[in-house]
């Protein structure tokens, strides 16, 4: 994977924003995480990691500045007007900002990376949605803490980004029952499988959250993290196949800067 060019995938509803879901491709990490890793949690050389992270927002944002979390699976969602120094993140799984030059970026490997923008506003969001995070409805807070900053959300475009689809994600009576207790409706995003266990549609049930939440365009693109280790790392991937470590891919969303 090294030598080969950074990758993005981009959704038309969020054209006149900078914006992209970064593949694993176009790095310079190797072994397990070849090659566009961004995670600083991972065990992956720091400054492999570093120079991963520049280059995958001079390929989507020219020019501007990152700003990722620590992301801990909560609702939290923090306004940003400046990166944070790598040691000072704050735990957090979603930010949004009105400040140009910022590019938002959220960490993912099966997990949803949600990127919202409401151009007209000059207000964009970036949300980090695992299966706590999407009961706990980061989704909607993370539209609510836009329109705090002025944006509306029945201009907000969401973007589900690559996320493990519902034939890969397995899960127990348990989870199910977890979901169902907080809505019976929820029962919905639960296809059945094998004996005592279940296929959870992660995606849809980020995208109905949205919607529910007054948010009238809602983009999921459909793209399974597990099946595909060309493109994209799967935590999910990494258990079943034993392997110590693995890598997050990025996705990235900016407001131009000044002047451009």
């Amino acid at each position: 994977m090294p030598g080969e060019a950074v990758e993005f995938l981009t959704v038309p509803a969020l054209a006149g924003v900078r914006h992209g879901f970064l593949t694993r491709q176009g790095g310079v990490s190797t072994g397990l995480f070849a090659s566009l890793n961004v995670g600083l949690g991972s065990s992956d050389d720091r400054a492999s990691v570093h120079e991963n992270r520049r280059r995958a927002v001079a390929a989507v944002a020219p020019g501007a500045q990152l700003v990722t979390l620590h992301q801990v699976h909560s609702a939290t969602v923090v306004p940003v007007t400046a990166p944070f120094p790598d040691d000072e993140r704050p735990p957090a799984d979603a930010m949004v900002t009105a400040t140009p030059g910022l590019a938002l970026g959220i960490l993912t490997a099966d997990c949803a990376p949600i990127l919202l923008a409401d151009s007209q506003a000059g207000v964009i969001g970036a949300a980090h949605s695992g299966w706590k995070g999407a009961l706990a409805d980061i989704g909607p807070a993370t539209v609510a803490a836009m329109e705090q900053l002025g944006a509306d959300r029945s201009r907000i475009v969401a973007a589900i980004g690559p996320t493990i689809a519902r034939a890969s994600y397995e899960v127990d009576a348990g989870f199910r029952d977890r979901f169902c207790a907080a809505d019976p409706a929820f029962e919905a995003f639960f296809a059945a499988g094998k004996p005592g266990h279940h296929q959870f549609d992660l995606e849809g049930f980020i995208a109905a959250r949205l919607a529910a939440a007054g948010v009238r365009t809602v983009v999921a693109m459909g793209v399974d993290t597990y099946p595909d280790a060309t493109r994209w790392f799967s935590y999910r991937r990494t258990t079943h196949a034993g392997e110590p470590d693995y890598g997050r891919q990025l996705s990235v969303i900016a407001l131009p800067a000044q002047g451009e």
